[in-house]
């Protein structure tokens, strides 16, 4: 053939080619067809194509008329096992189109007798790009060719830029594609997200709510929201498998990521790749997520510290499926941490409401109460006096100053208890214990109680086990066709447990499923407890009785939240 003839196929070629890229926005099903063309446009008669993400780790994408030995097992001995095409283009020697002296896979394939190989021994190997962006190799062969010519090791080159181009072209479009989706599912979560802060009384619980809206919206496996102290990394909330949880886990910084200190402090600042995908493994090997392949981890705020924080996002990237991301993460993660400081905001608020109206009542004590007591104080002593003269001249008076006492002494425990009850829920005024035996009492129920240790609880826990107590209480006067049930609390240095016991008719194991599942009560009692942190359990067998136990701590958690609130 002619050098002009040559130089006619080629273009031909290279026309036939940018036109079949053209065809598709479909990248796998698009490589196959090209690899066809170039096999038939050149006379070459086999072709495969991997794409490269991160060095070290190939995919087989497309390949034709494989000789049986490749094709064995569905083509596993192209997807396992790196060979020395892939080897140079990792290490960055591949470049440019080369000649390869053999084929590591064939090689490997006639050592181990896998099948014929059709006379193939050698391919060229040509590195697919565009511009300072590389995606993989393209290698190409025919039965018996061991060299190809510089002629044709351009023209596979001038192929490979524009496959690697088309490849560009379309993650450019699938990246698009999926930034206006994240970006929408974005919008949706802040809606939702501020419907929730709206009405939220409890900050334990809207962080619960951001992480499960994520797992809503979001297409990523696991999402944590992590928190830097001093040396060591608290895992405050985590979204994996489904399920969103609140482990509260620490564990030390300098097995996770570094970062870095100022005046004393540690800060929030960006971290790296390598250190967010140290952070996810940690979180693997400790069991709390299964392994992933990439990790972000961006801080809660962009700006400041006021809310300080991390939000780490961890996923088995596709391809360059995921490439919008982290422009959506880090919005993401402004948001959170606007939410949650807002939230901080309107919870000091209403602290400072909550003592606005503290002073208010104790204004109201000493303006009302005090004066009586004090009134009462006087008319004693006065009554003391008359006690001491004439029994004759005194008795009327006596009787009209008792009369006075009497009357002072109601109304003042009449406003006492009014201003009680503006400070703790209904039946608290004498204590948790004393409260659940009484409104037990009220159903019916002949309550034994029986307190262990001695400890002030903090009002939040005290008016959680009231709650979680009332509800057991009801289940038992409904449900349990037994008047007997016992209350037990222990009070420890870090902890509180109510248990509460009765021996009636019990719960079979499948009602007791079905319970656990759709009952509202249950359901309730136990976000109760797990929001402070703590654990709720149910135990029952038909006909011997069931048992409530409530663990919450009392310590760390608690100070924290009754220091927010």
């Amino acid at each position: 053939m002619s050098t002009h003839d040559t130089h006619v196929q080629e273009l031909i070629t290279l026309k036939t080619i940018a036109e079949t890229l053209n065809e598709s926005n479909e990248l796998i099903p698009m490589l196959d067809v090209v690899i066809g063309k170039l096999l038939e446009l050149t006379g070459l008669t086999t072709g495969w194509l991997f794409l490269v993400e991160d060095p070290g780790t190939h995919e087989f994408i497309a390949g034709r008329n494989l000789p049986p030995a490749l094709r064995r097992e569905d083509d596993k001995p192209m997807r396992c096992g790196s060979c020395w095409c892939l080897e140079r283009y990792d290490d960055g020697r591949l470049r440019n189109a080369v000649n390869i002296l053999n084929c590591k896979r064939l090689d490997n394939a006639v050592r181990y007798q896998w099948g014929d190989t059709e006379g193939i021994t050698h391919h060229a190997t040509v590195p697919l790009r565009s511009g300072s962006r590389r995606f993989g190799v393209l290698n190409v062969a025919a039965p018996g060719k061991l060299h190809f010519s510089k002629e044709e090791l351009a023209l596979l080159e001038s192929v490979a830029y524009q496959i690697g181009s088309a490849i560009e072209r379309m993650r450019l479009y699938t990246a698009e594609q999926r930034r206006a989706d994240l970006f929408a599912r974005l919008g949706e979560y802040s809606g939702a997200l501020g419907a929730y802060a709206s009405q939220a009384v409890d900050r334990a619980e809207l962080t619960k709510q951001v992480m499960s809206l994520i797992g809503r919206y979001f297409d990523w496996p696991v999402a944590a929201l992590l928190e830097p102290a001093g040396n060591e990394v608290t895992l405050r909330a985590l979204y994996s498998g489904g399920q969103t949880t609140l482990p509260h886990a620490k564990f030390p910084l300098a097995d996770t990521a570094r970062t870095r200190s100022r005046k004393g402090r540690v800060t929030t600042d960006p971290i790296s790749a390598e250190d967010a995908q140290r952070l996810a493994d940690h979180l693997a090997k400790e069991g709390w997520i299964s392994s992933v392949t990439r990790a972000v981890a961006v801080p809660l705020a962009a700006a400041g510290d006021s809310e300080k924080g991390l939000l780490l996002v961890a996923y088995n990237p596709y391809r360059d499926s995921y490439r919008a991301d982290l422009g959506v993460i880090e919005a993401l993660a402004e948001h959170i941490g606007m939410t949650l400081q807002r939230f901080r905001l309107e919870e000091n608020r209403r602290e400072l409401a909550r003592m606005d109206e503290r002073n208010r009542l104790a204004r109201d004590l000493h303006d009302s109460v005090s004066q009586t007591l004090f009134s009462l104080v006087m008319m004693s002593k006065g009554v003391g006096g008359m006690l001491a003269g004439e029994p004759n001249e005194t008795d009327s008076m006596l009787q009209d100053t008792i009369h006075d006492i009497q009357s002072l002494s109601q109304s003042a425990l009449k406003e006492m208890r009014e201003l009680i009850m503006q400070l703790r829920p209904p039946g608290l005024e004498e204590g948790l214990m004393t409260g659940l035996k009484q409104y037990g009492e009220r159903l019916r129920l002949h309550v034994r109680s029986h307190i262990s240790g001695i400890q002030e609880l903090p009002r939040i826990v005290e008016e959680a086990l009231w709650r979680i107590g009332q509800e057991a209480l009801n289940n038992v006067s409904k449900h349990a066709d037994t008047k007997e049930v016992t209350i037990a609390l222990s009070l420890q240095e870090d902890e509180v447990e109510l248990r509460i016991e009765d021996r009636g008719r019990g719960i079979t194991k499948q009602r007791l499923n079905e319970l656990t599942k759709h009952s509202i009560g249950l359901s309730s009692m136990r976000e109760r407890a797990e929001t402070l942190g703590g654990r709720f359990r149910l135990y029952s067998v038909h006909r011997e009785g069931t048992i409530i136990e409530v663990m919450l701590p009392l310590r760390e958690r608690l100070t924290e939240k009754e220091g927010d609130r």
